[in-house]
C-alpha cells in the first residue's frame, strides 16, 4: 500500500528536493513506513495478548493430594535393593524343601554364612543396609520437600538435594531423585503464552492493503488496535494516506491530513509531517499529478549498473561511450 520512493518520501526529514539533488541521494530513508515502525516500536507493550485472570473455579495449582510426598517404602528400589529381595525369596524355598546350608550355598555359590544370614532373616527389609535409618533421615526433610512443592512448583531434584544439604541432609541424591519422580508426572507446568508479532510484524500488517492480508493476519491485526489507542490512531493516518496516494487526492487531503496528524500526539508522525511541510508544494503534486519519476529513477540505476560492471577501470570517455551505446 505504501511505498518508499513516491513523491519525495524517500528524503531526509526537512530536506527539499533541490537539497537532494545536490547533495545526493539519502542514506537513510525516513519515510512513512519508517515513521509507522518507530510509532509501533514506541508501543511494543501493547503487541503483548492481556494475561487472562484464572478462572476461580479452575484450581491450576497442584493439589495436597497431588504433590502428598510418596511414603518411603513405596519408593522405587535400586539394584541392591532388588537382588536382596530375590535372594530372600530363593533361600526361604530352598530352606523350605529341606536344603542344609551346605548345600544352599554349594547350590548358589554363596558363603555359608551369607546363606545363613538370609535363612534366618524374618524379611528382606531387614537385610537392605541402612534403609530403616536413611528413611527416617530423609522423612524429617519431607514436610519441607512438601512445602517446595505444594507452593513453589520446584520439582527439580538437584536443586532440592542442594537445599536438603543446607539443611543438614546427609543422605545421597539419589534418594532424592527417586522420591521425586512421581511428583514430576502429577505436576504440569503451564503452557507458556504464544509469542507476539514482532515491531516489523505489525508494521506491515498496518501498511499493507487490506484486501492482500489473509483472514488470519485480519483479525490479528483487529486485536493489536483494539487494546492499543494510539495504534489505531496510526492505522487511521497510515490509511487516510494511502487512499491519497491511490486516488491521488493530495491536493484537497493533504493539508486536512497534517492538520489531524499534528494535532495527534503521535511524535514520530509528527516529526514526518513537519517534513512533507517543508516541501509542501512537491509532495502535493507527488500526491495529486499522474506523473511519476521512476523513468527517471530507472535510467540512474541502470547508470549505476553499468559503471558498477567496470569495476572502477574505465575513465569518463569510457562510461560515456558504454551509456550512449546500451540498450535502454
Amino acid at each position: 500500500m505504501l511505498s518508499n520512493g513516491h513523491g519525495g518520501f524517500g528524503g531526509r526529514a526537512g530536506e527539499t528536493h533541490r537539497e537532494q539533488s545536490r547533495q545526493g541521494a539519502p542514506a537513510r530513508p525516513n519515510n512513512l513506513c519508517r515513521a509507522t515502525e518507530d510509532v509501533v516500536r514506541a508501543h511494543r507493550a501493547d503487541l503483548h495478548e492481556p494475561e487472562q485472570e484464572p478462572d476461580p473455579t479452575t484450581n491450576t495449582e497442584p493439589s495436597v493430594e497431588t504433590v502428598a510426598m510418596v511414603p518411603i517404602a513405596q519408593l522405587p528400589d535400586s539394584l541392591t535393593a532388588t537382588r536382596t529381595r530375590e535372594r530372600h525369596a530363593l533361600i526361604q524355598e530352598l530352606a523350605g524343601q529341606g536344603m542344609t546350608i551346605t548345600a544352599m550355598s554349594q547350590h548358589l555359590g554363596l558363603d555359608r554364612k551369607t546363606v545363613r544370614k538370609y535363612r534366618d532373616a524374618d524379611s528382606p527389609e531387614s537385610l537392605i543396609n541402612g534403609r530403616r535409618s536413611r528413611a527416617r533421615s530423609f522423612e524429617e526433610f519431607v514436610p519441607y520437600l512438601r512445602h517446595r512443592v505444594r507452593n513453589d512448583h520446584v520439582t527439580n531434584a538437584v536443586q532440592l538435594f542442594a537445599e536438603l544439604q543446607a539443611r543438614g541432609y546427609r543422605g545421597s541424591r539419589r534418594t532424592v531423585r527417586r522420591y521425586m519422580e512421581p511428583l514430576r508426572a502429577a505436576v504440569t507446568t503451564p503452557a507458556l503464552p504464544p509469542a507476539p508479532p514482532t515491531v516489523r510484524e505489525v508494521t506491515r500488517l498496518i501498511t499493507s492493503h487490506p484486501e492482500r492480508l489473509t483472514e488470519e493476519e485480519t483479525t490479528q491485526l483487529k486485536a493489536i488496535l483494539a487494546r492499543s489507542p494510539q495504534l489505531t490512531k496510526l492505522a487511521e493516518h497510515v490509511t487516510a494516506f494511502a487512499k491519497m496516494m491511490m486516488e491521488r487526492t493530495g491536493a484537497k487531503g493533504l493539508k486536512p491530513w497534517l492538520t489531524a496528524v499534528l494535532t495527534d500526539d503521535i511524535p514520530q508522525l509528527r516529526s514526518f509531517a513537519r517534513g512533507i511541510e517543508r516541501d509542501l508544494d512537491a509532495v502535493t503534486n507527488g500526491l495529486s499529478l499522474p506523473y511519476s519519476s521512476g523513468a527517471v529513477e530507472g535510467n540512474v540505476t541502470r547508470v549505476k549498473a553499468l559503471k558498477r560492471g567496470r569495476y572502477g577501470r574505465a575513465n569518463l570517455d569510457l562510461l560515456r561511450k558504454i551509456i550512449l551505446c546500451s540498450p535502454c
